[in-house]
């Protein structure tokens, strides 16, 4: 997979071109798919869809840097797919509307504060205008687009193809926004999180999918809680997984299930507990976020396997029923046993017939058919080529297979083994005892002078020692205190009390090595400080060279507000000036396209028009003098 950019006439859209050809590219308004460069869909139903727009584009937002209030914002991207979310009723009947969620969303307060005054500097419309939050009791804005997809979809149509377009959209824009939202049907949520979570690589920012079981503008719904509570976390906690937020709690995405089909609480994660719980308070369980780790860029695979399927034993199962689930082209089975992965001992037949499939390089994984628990190793069906897959949930390992099998470059061996490895918080590897937190010894300590005992105690302690503890062991440099301090149980990516990591202070000292380390275990490049400098501002701002890569190499990123082609310098001569004084025609051209003033003054009462004139420069007079600048015109570069 490759990563290419295509220039669009308004600017250069990123392009991500698969193994397969699958190419879309951003143009203008909507997210379009180019005909000619991609191949088949991987599956034949998949309808292709558009994604447009509903309020101003990304760079639009970076522009608002340039004016922020001192309070920290976080910028967020909504993607509408569709689902009951965003229905609306009709004779009755409830259906997805296009271009109805946000002109809805702007009349709810707790959704967009139309008061904000940045937003009634700019000569936008109203329905153009990004949505902004109120403030909220952290002292945080978050401002937010919506994109919604055209057609808008029921989540029991989706494809994988669906799923590598999400994909492609959250690559696209990942650089200009802080986290993503997605709104999406329940029916298969938990189906589009495994495989989120598996096609979006080396990721840093929150991806929390969500929707609701009532739409979120009737009088009851359970939808404003569900998509404000996703605003939130993905706002104010820099959580680098795919997540599902519902009825109070942020769940890992390929942990989750769809329990009910009535209730509000409609989702569980059967065998973790949630990442996060809102309450009075929010509670992140920081110790249980997964980070990928490594020195890499975020990237997107967008090729998943479809040879693949679920295969549910019971009793008295045939043989023939067995033999041709597993006859090509399937190359991957999740097998659901009983128990704790027991199958029929007696049935040499069947052991047989799945070996023969492992033999022939089938991936049979093993889960079990209970909501709880996990498959044991030491079962008959282990012998017989059958991989275990812990405590996976159907969807997870069915998404891990194509996955897995889509990796052409990976051979038989390694697939094999990665299916019982742990690649994104998708099972649990082994039961190793939690080391306990009072057996670090300063927290022990401390414990004991505080009369401390319980582990809840101590882990309150620990959140509160352990921010200072690790950004002291940054300043001086000392790996082997970090590695103590993070196999005690100490998240690299805790801020101090300005919300300041261990990575920013080492970044700030120079000590590379240091950095290195952080961002081997995980230690987040996206984190900003109170004053909203990430690692790699403090990285250019103290001249660390050599850091500056290490950040850029593992996906850090400058976020720049677009220029104003307005803005002047010291004698208030803008771009138009000096264009049409030196007679450029295709700058002109392109100023005016762009909605620049001809009639802009400078300190010495000189408009363009008077630069051209007394240039003697004819075709830009002759532009300038029938130019009618539109109204609507932005006046910075997109």
């Amino acid at each position: 997979m490759s990563d290419v950019e295509m220039n669009d006439g308004a600017g250069t859209a990123a392009v991500t071109r698969s193994n397969n050809g699958r190419m879309l590219a951003q143009t203008g308004k909507r997210l379009s798919v180019d005909s000619s460069l991609i191949g088949p869909p991987m599956d034949p139903s998949y309808q292709p869809k558009i994604l447009r727009q509903c309020s101003q584009s990304a760079k639009t937002i970076d522009y608002l840097d340039q004016e922020l209030e001192p309070a920290p914002l976080s910028k967020l991207l909504v993607i509408y797919t569709g689902g009951t979310i965003g229905m609306k009723s009709s004779g009755g009947v409830y259906s997805p509307k296009p271009d109805y969620l946000v002109p809805m969303l702007r009349k709810l307060p707790m959704f967009h504060d139309a008061s904000y005054p940045l937003l009634q500097k700019h000569n936008k419309k109203m329905s153009e205008l990004p949505l902004v939050m109120p403030q909220s009791t952290e002292g945080r804005r978050i401002i937010y687009c919506v994109y919604e997809y055209d057609p808008l979809l029921d989540s029991s149509n989706m494809t994988v193809d669906d799923y590598a377009q999400m994909a492609l959209d959250i690559k696209t824009n990942y650089d200009h926004f802080d986290g993503f939202v997605i709104l999406h049907g329940t029916d298969t949520m938990s189906y589009t999180a495994s495989a989120l979570s598996f096609m979006l690589e080396n990721l840093g920012k929150p991806v929390i999918l969500t929707g609701s079981q009532i739409p979120i503008f009737e009088t009851r719904s359970d939808g404003r809680d569900n998509f404000l509570g996703a605003l939130i976390m993905a706002g104010h906690y820099t959580i680098p997984e795919v997540a599902i937020y519902f009825h109070n709690a942020l769940l890992r995405g390929n942990r989750s299930t769809k329990k009910d089909t009535g209730a509000l609480d409609a989702f569980n994660s059967p065998n973790v507990a949630p990442l996060a719980v809102t309450e009075v308070n929010i509670h992140v369980n920081w110790n249980a976020v997964f980070r990928q780790g490594g020195i890499k860029k975020f990237a997107v695979h967008l090729d998943m396997c479809r040879e693949v399927g679920v295969l549910r034993m019971f009793p008295s199962i045939t043989l023939t029923t067995v033999k041709q689930f597993l006859m090509p082209p399937m190359r991957g089975v999740v097998l659901q046993s009983y128990g704790a992965g027991n199958g029929p001992s007696t049935r040499q037949d069947l052991m047989d017939v799945l070996r023969e499939a492992s033999d022939r390089g089938v991936l049979i994984v093993n889960i079990t058919q209970c909501s709880r628990g996990m498959v044991s190793t030491s079962y008959e069906s282990g012998k017989s080529g059958v991989i275990p897959g812990s405590d996976m949930t159907v969807e997870a390992a069915l998404m891990k297979l194509a996955y897995i099998l889509s990796k052409n470059e990976w051979s038989l061996e390694k697939k094999r083994k990665l299916v019982s490895i742990n690649m994104r918080g998708e099972l649990t590897v082994t039961a190793e005892e939690e080391k306990d937190l009072l057996e670090y010894s300063l927290i022990q300590k401390m414990a004991k002078m505080m009369k401390i005992s319980s582990a809840e105690e101590a882990r309150l302690l620990r959140d509160a020692i352990f921010p200072s503890l690790l950004c002291s062991a940054a300043r001086q440099g000392n790996i082997d205190m970090l590695k103590e301090l993070r196999e005690a149980g100490a998240d690299l990516s805790l801020g101090d009390y300005d919300s300041r990591t261990a990575l920013h202070i080492a970044t700030c000292e120079g000590h590379i090595e240091v950095v290195r380390y952080m961002l081997e275990y995980g230690a987040s490049v996206h984190v900003r400080d109170r004053y909203g400098h990430s690692p790699l501002d403090d990285a250019i701002f103290f001249h660390r060279n050599d850091i500056i890569k290490v950040l850029r190499d593992t996906g850090a990123h400058l976020r720049l507000a677009p220029a104003r082609l307005g803005m002047g310098d010291y004698d208030r001569r803008t771009p138009y000036t000096w264009a049409a004084s030196l007679g450029f025609e295709v700058m002109v051209r392109y100023l005016l396209d762009h909605g620049a003033d001809p009639h802009s003054v400078d300190a010495f009462g000189q408009t363009p028009i008077d630069e051209a004139r007394k240039k003697n420069h004819t075709n830009v007079l002759k532009l300038l003098e029938e130019s009618n600048p539109s109204r609507n015109a932005t006046n910075y570069v997109e």
